[in-house]
């Protein structure tokens, strides 16, 4: 319960100098980048949507069911009290209550129920919001939108479970899915001695009685080392055939309404994504159809794969605009050396090269959002989704770790403790960064889009073209980049130097073209300048701070 009229007369002291709650956020009305950017990326028919959105996420009651969702996380109940195996995982009900806030506001799938131009940008756009306040709901959110595609590489399973996932009322229960108001999916990749090569999985399937191939019922036994939201009601898996690595949906239940053939071991005891179960599972004759060709599973699941990708980009963007966010109001209320921390220059520096990064980060996701709505139609935009997509995760996912400690570090001891916000934003930033390919799997995607999609860097390189002659920094930037591609041949010791090169020249590109030149100006001098360590708070003398702060929500 919140005390609203809290005692600030104490017996020894009066409690003066200490910012007031931020117990309701205007997560929309603050936000210009975010706003224009829907505009602009051909989702202003969305703008009422995401805006009610924003209303009801930001408000104190949602931010404290985000906070017992965290403090009193899952709980793995294996069987019941008769000791039958049940493979559940229990919440707290606050858990469910975001769930529902999420599912029932068409969080994991506005982009399928809306198929429009900028529908994926929208879509982000209430990803964003919905993760400034709470992440861990935002992984069975993510693989729900994510798996779409994959499902239709065999239209016969795609009309079985499509329709259940566009549905919009929150169903916890634990019964077969036909059964369900609606119902979420999930992806068990990894494997112990694999990580990421994924062909190193042992996990086998044999078919379950003669019918082989693409639709065919088989049985998987094996393991899986680092399942997410593992009560998620069908999952997508990688197994080997006598044909090569396949990819098979698994459903929680058999189609005779027995509990499917997996077992879940243990919960992982997570750094961050504390109210997130993720878990070990094992198969043991786990029935499921194999989706798409045999033999080509990865190229079905990586249709999956390339979806959460960009919900690893939204949600550390996310991440950076809540601690900017906080930052701001603490800076805003706070004095010291008689002035408000807001008002101290150096502070100043720290407070806008934060509101610079986030900024260049909600403008690639918007616009890597609408490369997504146009893929179908547009092979350039296609093309520049799919590099696109690996660039903006590996970069925004990236810098967002320091983002938040920096914004932490601009509370001092306040912001150190659990009742702040930024323990937990802190806790949750390296996870996007890992989650999806960590960042060598992600460069090296981005170096075989590079030389071996002709159409790839061609569509990057016309992106960032449209901003040539707009700013002689980025342009110098654009010019090495485009020498670093040539002479590097595709060197893997160079792709995370390259991806690097590619992102901010995205970004640099992006704010020169659509943001205030105060924003785009100090943006291009420090990111292209003579001097950047990557630290924050390092913008040059003359930088217009009034601008940047005030666009990025600041009462001056």
């Amino acid at each position: 319960m919140t005390i609203r009229s809290p005692i600030t007369q104490l017996p020894t002291h009066e409690v003066t100098n200490v910012p007031p709650p931020l117990e309701r956020q205007d997560l929309f009305g603050i936000d210009r980048p975010l706003q224009e950017g829907l505009r602009r990326e051909d989702a202003a028919w969305a703008e009422a949507t995401v805006s009610d959105f924003a209303a009801k996420v930001g408000t104190e009651e949602v931010l404290e069911w985000a906070n017992q969702a965290n403090r009193y996380p899952p709980e793995l109940k294996a069987f019941d009290r008769n000791g039958r195996r049940i493979n559940q995982v229990t919440f707290h009900p606050a858990y469910h209550n975001l769930m529902a806030l999420a599912i029932g506001n068409d969080v994991p799938t506005f982009a399928w129920n809306n198929p429009r131009p900028g529908n994926h940008v929208a879509h982000g756009a209430l990803s964003y919001l919905l993760n400034q306040i709470e992440g861990g709901v935002l992984c069975p959110m993510a693989m729900t939108y994510a798996v779409v595609p994959a499902l239709k590489a065999t239209p016969a399973i795609a009309d079985e479970w499509i329709p259940r996932l566009l549905r919009t009322e929150y169903d916890p229960r634990d019964i077969p899915a036909a059964e369900k108001k609606s119902i979420t999916m999930g992806m068990f990749m990894t494997e112990k001695q694999g990580g990421s090569d994924v062909r190193a999985n042992s996990t086998k399937a044999r078919p379950e009685g003669t019918a082989t191939g693409e639709g065919a019922p088989y049985l998987l036994t094996g393991h899986k080392f680092f399942c997410s939201a593992p009560m998620s009601d069908a999952f997508l898996s990688l197994a080997y055939t006598e044909n090569g690595l396949s990819c098979f949906l698994l459903p929680r239940f058999r189609p005779d309404g027995t509990r499917n053939g997996l077992y879940l071991q243990r919960l992982k005891d997570k750094l961050g994504n504390k109210s997130n179960a993720s878990a070990e599972t094992e198969f043991v004759d786990c029935w499921g159809v194999m989706l798409g060709e045999e033999g080509r599973g990865v190229r079905t699941i990586i249709e999956m794969v390339q979806g959460t990708r960009y919900y690893c980009a939204i949600g550390s963007a996310s991440l950076m605009r809540q601690a900017l966010t906080q930052a701001l109001h603490h800076a805003s209320h706070r004095s010291a050396f008689q002035k408000k921390l807001i008002q101290q220059p150096l502070m100043q520096n720290v407070l806008a090269d934060l509101a610079l990064e986030s900024e260049a980060a909600t403008t690639l996701f918007l616009r890597l959002g609408r490369a997504i709505s146009a893929a179908e139609k547009d092979p350039a935009e296609a093309a520049l989704a799919r590099i696109g997509t690996a660039v903006g995760k590996y970069w925004i996912c990236k810098r967002t770790p320091n983002f938040v400690y920096e914004a932490m570090e601009c509370h001092g001891g306040p912001g150190y403790i659990e009742e702040s916000i930024l323990p937990r934003l802190y806790r949750e930033a390296p996870v996007n960064s890992i989650w999806e390919g960590s960042g060598n799997v992600i460069c090296l995607d981005v170096l075989r889009a590079l030389y071996k999609d002709a159409g790839a860097l061609d569509a990057f390189l016309a992106e960032v073209d449209k901003a040539r002659g707009g700013n002689h920094l980025l342009d110098a930037h654009l010019q090495r980049l485009q020498a670093m591609i040539r002479d590097s041949g595709g060197l893997e010791t160079t792709a995370r130097r390259i991806t690097e090169m590619m992102a901010l020249a995205w970004q640099g590109a992006l704010l020169v073209r659509h943001a205030p030149d105060a924003v785009a100006e100090a943006f291009c001098a420090s990111r292209f300048g003579d001097y950047w360590s990557g630290a924050y708070g390092t913008l040059a003398e003359g930088t217009d701070f009034t601008t940047i702060l005030s666009r990025a929500g600041a009462a001056l």
